[in-house]
């Protein structure tokens, strides 16, 4: 099958990836029950085959079905064709979020994940969360051990604020960033972003459809489980939805005038901030992913372009990310590297 989707260099260090990824939670966690495993693979496969082959998964989504799906998918030849990103630090212990970036931890974390995806070596190593206990340098100095040994080949950093990004390159050269950006998440635009083109690091954007709302709208709401964690979320309760269908209607709006799909309008949006930027769109369906790929054919004027951050200008959206309910960069600040004490 003939790869219409163009490949971009994320980082500066040499990683050469399709210019839009595949995330895969959704496939096993997160959002209500894991979906069947061998449809997740012929997906995972279809994706490759049309030229998405940069893949997202992390140790904490099932937590671990995920990376042994997609080690799966990879049997019989598939392995060479793509770019597999995974995580650590976050660790789901009864029911409780603990992040964990010590440096035993972190190589024990790489080392199970290898294990689960039946892989030689990890493309891109995120650390999913920032331990705040831990100063960043000593994680990245671990990171960087196992990049000496071809256990990973590049590194990257997920929520994490600029200052937090800076010292970890200081460190070890960080190749991406991953950090939540769509027409309803944008502050990462003031700060984080600017550092990393700065500092010529990778940008993937992830939840780049707002967690499906930009390409569904508020009817999503009616078709998911009791157990979809976006239930918690705050913009998705009944009061903010009913404020934040607003900006689903325009890009709607729009997306009609342009005749592509309100998902694909929002997804150009992304593609159009820059080369150095990934969005990893998640999907668990053939014909959401076919949609997602056409969105890099969407081209936008720069009035298009304008005239769709208006509406998605930043506070107008009701309704935190998380509510608190896992950290992101505002609190991902760690100790100085002096207050370090080995164990």
């Amino acid at each position: 099958m003939a790869s219409s989707v163009r490949r971009i260099k994320l980082g500066s260090q040499g990683l050469e990836v399709s210019a839009q990824g595949l995330g895969c939670m959704g496939m096993s966690a997160f959002y209500g029950p894991p979906k069947p495993e061998q449809e997740m693979v012929e997906l995972i496969q279809h994706a490759i085959n049309s030229g998405i082959t940069f893949l997202d998964t992390s140790d904490v989504y099932g937590p671990h079905t995920n990376e042994i799906l997609l080690g799966k998918a990879m049997k019989g030849g598939w392995r060479e064709k793509v770019q597999l990103a995974t995580k650590f630090g976050v660790v789901n212990e009864d029911g409780n979020m603990i992040i964990k970036g010590d440096p035993q931890y972190a190589r024990a974390a790489c080392e199970a994940s290898l294990k689960r995806l039946d892989v030689d070596y990890i493309d891109l190593y995120y650390q999913h969360r920032i331990d705040t206990n831990v100063p960043i340098e000593v994680t990245i100095g671990e990171l960087k051990k196992l990049v000496e040994e071809g256990k990973i080949k590049y590194i990257g950093l997920s929520e994490a604020s600029a200052s937090t990004i800076r010292r970890a390159h200081a460190v070890h050269p960080i190749t991406a960033v991953q950090l939540e950006w769509s027409l309803w998440t944008r502050d990462a635009e003031e700060d984080i972003i600017p550092t990393c083109r700065e500092l010529g690091i990778g940008i993937v954007a992830y939840s780049p459809l707002g967690r499906g709302f930009l390409s569904s709208g508020p009817n999503m709401k009616e078709t998911m489980s009791k157990d979809d964690y976006r239930q918690q979320m705050p913009r998705f309760k009944q009061e903010n939805m009913e404020h934040n269908k607003l900006i689903y209607e325009r890009v709607n709006e729009i997306a009609t005038r342009k005749g592509c799909t309100p998902g694909q309008l929002a997804l150009a949006w992304v593609h159009h901030q820059g080369d150095d930027v990934c969005p990893i769109p998640g999907t668990t369906k053939i014909e959401n992913l076919n949609q997602n790929i056409g969105a890099l054919s969407v081209k936008l004027t720069s009035e298009e372009t304008a005239e769709l951050e208006s509406l998605a200008s930043d506070g107008f959206v009701k309704g935190d990310r998380y509510g608190g309910l896992i950290p992101t960069w505002k609190e991902s600040e760690t100790p100085p590297l002096s207050s370090w004490k080995a164990e």
